[in-house]
């Protein structure tokens, strides 16, 4: 059984914590005096009913001024606790909480020049393997592409009516893109481009595989966020959605040869569409919302319209590949 430790911090030792329930994977709670005159509650519970817990803790501090909570995995304990998988497969999230998704695409999104230097990084190595026809190498830029972070966290702004990261992530993903278009096209003005290439030729042919790949791709980045799993691997999967149509369509448009960029173009913003489509639906499917009851009335609205953008985006773009074939 995963566990979490929870350490609330309450201002003055006349603060004590009110009774959690018994449903809420409880493993232990010790009180502890800091020597500041805080109190330090601190609780072991399993990391299925970690978002509970923190939602009963939030309102019941909810009257007082100045708490922190923080929550910490923990690597092992013993006595070893109790295990009832049925327990917490009917009581807790089969997920890490929400405040932990929001932690971990929040520093996603952050717009650094490491961010900006993985991404030109990633194009270089895309467009050298694709102007070379190897594709291992264009394998490799996958990897250090660093994409799945503003697109899964574009999906949970959206499903959490959170406007700060919604607007964050698009900055990112855009510079991201914008960036690497522009790096793609310096190099196709420079370099000679063969269009028959296979790499860059399967980018400009777009048929039903490619949207279920970007599909997959975001259903498998918000499946990955919400177990806490690392996204290393399933990153991959995004960057293949999204770094070599990108790199396709500047290189094309570089050495002009408008007519496949626009076939290249299509299949990027398919994807796009896709991968943040298939995040919503991911993210509501593993029950990740607000906490408050008018957050949730807005994220009903934010992914009502999230929804049918994106839905309208794939109807649009499919009947553009259907008019282009």
């Amino acid at each position: 059984m995963a566990l979490q430790q929870i350490d609330v911090y309450l201002p003055t030792t006349q603060d004590r914590l009110g009774h959690l329930g018994n449903d809420v994977g409880l493993v232990a709670q010790h009180t502890l005096t800091t020597t500041r005159g805080q109190v330090l509650e601190r609780l072991i519970v399993s990391s299925t009913h970690t978002e509970e817990v923190l939602e009963r803790l939030q309102k019941q501090m909810g009257h007082t001024d100045d708490f922190r909570i923080i929550v910490s995995p923990v690597s092992a304990t013993l006595p070893r606790p109790d295990t009832n998988d049925e327990d917490e497969s009917d009581n807790g999230t089969d997920r890490i909480s929400r405040e932990e998704l929001y932690q971990d695409m929040s520093h996603s999104v952050q717009t650094k020049g490491v961010y900006f230097a993985l991404v030109a990084l990633s194009v270089i190595v895309a467009a050298g393997g694709m102007l070379r026809d190897n594709t291992a190498v264009v394998i490799g830029a996958m990897v250090i592409a660093p994409l799945i972070g503003p697109n899964i966290a574009l999906g949970l702004g959206t499903t959490l009516a959170d406007r700060e990261l919604i607007l964050k992530s698009l900055k990112t993903n855009l510079s991201g893109l914008l960036s690497g278009l522009a790096l793609a096209y310096g190099m196709g003005l420079v370099l000679p481009v063969d269009p028959s290439l296979t790499e860059i030729a399967l980018r400009t042919a777009i048929g039903l595989p490619d949207v279920a790949l970007a599909i997959a791709a975001g259903v498998a980045g918000a499946l990955a966020v919400t177990r806490g799993l690392s996204t290393a691997i399933v990153g991959v999967m995004v960057a293949v959605a999204l770094v070599p149509p990108l790199v396709a369509v500047g290189l094309l448009l570089g050495s002009g040869h408008i007519d496949l960029a626009y076939q290249a173009g299509l299949l990027l913003i398919t994807n796009v569409a896709g991968v943040n489509l298939a995040a919503v639906l991911t993210f509501l499917a593993m029950g990740v919302r607000p906490m408050s009851w008018y957050k949730a009335e807005q994220a009903k609205q934010a992914t009502r319209w999230a929804l049918l953008l994106w839905t309208l985006v794939l109807a649009v773009l499919a009947s553009a590949i259907w008019l282009a074939a």
